[in-house]
């Protein structure tokens, strides 16, 4: 199982913090095509970290990983 942690519109999109999906093996790259599945706004321009570190698309997430999912944000 990966832990997904939403931050942001990804979190109030999906109505929760936390995913767990079995979707070991996969590259980060692979992941965000899942999760567009999901209907999760911007993921496919969100920051990613893996066990709190940024990721490239090409990292292949592993068991027990923790990805967190930093979308784009905008203030003033």
């Amino acid at each position: 199982m990966i832990d997904v942690l939403l931050f942001a519109g990804l979190k109030e999109a999906a109505g929760q913090e936390k995913l767990q999906l079995n979707i070991s093996g996969l590259t980060i790259k692979e992941m965000k095509e899942k999760l567009i599945d999901l209907d999760l706004p911007n993921v496919k321009q969100a920051m990613i970290a893996v066990n709190e570190e940024f990721a490239t698309d090409e990292y292949i997430v592993q068991h027990g990983d923790v990805v967190a999912l930093i979308p784009p944000v905008s203030g003033g």
